[in-house]
């Protein structure tokens, strides 16, 4: 399956029986599916469907949808005018101009007189109504279409990104892994080393004493717990990535496990070098965390 971004754009247009219909559909990242809808008067009716088809679509994503009717010259209802009653108010105002020295009437205010000029409501039957709607839902489908589309383009891009930084926590892993500091000749000399400076500083210290203590900290500084289990989660990482869908949510709880472990190696290492892995593994796993919260 294809992974899906939470942002993309799309815009659709039909045409039905003299009427012009678009859709613009856009989304945004979402912790959930939010709709917000922006219709023309008198399609209210469409919010409830409109709202079922964006959720059958999509599982995240705060995703916006605006609709624009234009109804061409053919369909719309023609303005009627009184011309018996316009033509003996115009005869009136004439007299009053010749009689009484009135200011000429105009042809607007003329119009704007009551019972000159109607605009009569449009009479939609239910067969219209129901037909100009299933052009509108229709329209929405191809746009919703071109939207997942959209989302899919970003989302593969997303996918490459996020393995890039899914290779790099790896071989950070490795790094530390592998990291000399890490070698038991190392560990015991690190050890025997700092025995020596506390008995030469103190020397009623009893050795036994500081040498048990000094393996009960090896022991409790070891990573090779954090190791493995930063493997494993690069391996689930990896197969999320590889399965597609909608994934999101267990990419980010991974991201959360990454930070975690790479916490605990910084504060259990007890060698430079590793502290300096475990920072730039840290930088990484923000990096990672902070595309994840773009997918579906």
């Amino acid at each position: 399956m294809n992974l899906q971004s939470m942002t993309g754009f799309a815009r659709t247009a039909a045409e039905h029986d003299g009427t012009a219909i678009a859709w613009e559909v856009k989304s945004v990242n979402g912790k959930s599916v939010e709709v917000r809808l922006r219709l023309p008067q008198g399609f209210d009716r469409l919010e409830q469907p409109v709202r079922q088809a964006v959720q059958k679509r999509f599982t995240r994503g705060n995703v916006q949808a605006t609709l624009t009717v234009s109804r061409s010259s053919a369909g719309m209802v023609q303005p009627v005018i009184n011309e018996v009653f316009l033509k003996d108010v115009a005869n009136l105002a004439n007299r009053l101009v010749e009689q009484y020295g009135a200011a000429p009437a105009t042809a607007d205010g003329l119009l704007a007189l009551r019972g000159v000029f109607d605009m009569p409501e449009a009479v939609e039957t239910e067969e219209q109504r129901a037909a100009i709607d299933a052009a509108i839902m229709n329209c929405l489908e191809a746009g919703l279409a071109g939207l997942v589309e959209a989302r899919q383009d970003e989302g593969e891009a997303l996918r490459s990104l996020l393995l890039g930084h899914i290779a790099a926590i790896e071989a950070l892993t490795l790094k530390a892994e592998a990291d000399p500091s890490r070698e038991p000749g190392q560990i015991r000399q690190r050890i025997a080393e700092q025995v020596q400076l506390l008995l030469d500083a103190a020397p009623a210290l009893d050795e036994a004493r500081l040498n048990m203590e000094a393996a009960f900290l090896a022991t409790k500084a070891d990573i090779r717990e954090e190791i493995d289990r930063l493997k494993t989660h690069v391996a689930s990482a990896r197969a999320l990535l590889a399965g597609g869908g909608a994934v999101g949510r267990k990419l980010d709880f991974l991201a959360q496990e990454f930070n975690r472990e790479s916490n605990t190696l910084c504060s259990k290492s007890n060698a430079a070098a590793v502290t300096a892995i475990g920072l730039e593994l840290k930088a990484v796993v923000d990096q990672f965390r902070e595309q994840v919260q773009n997918l579906e």
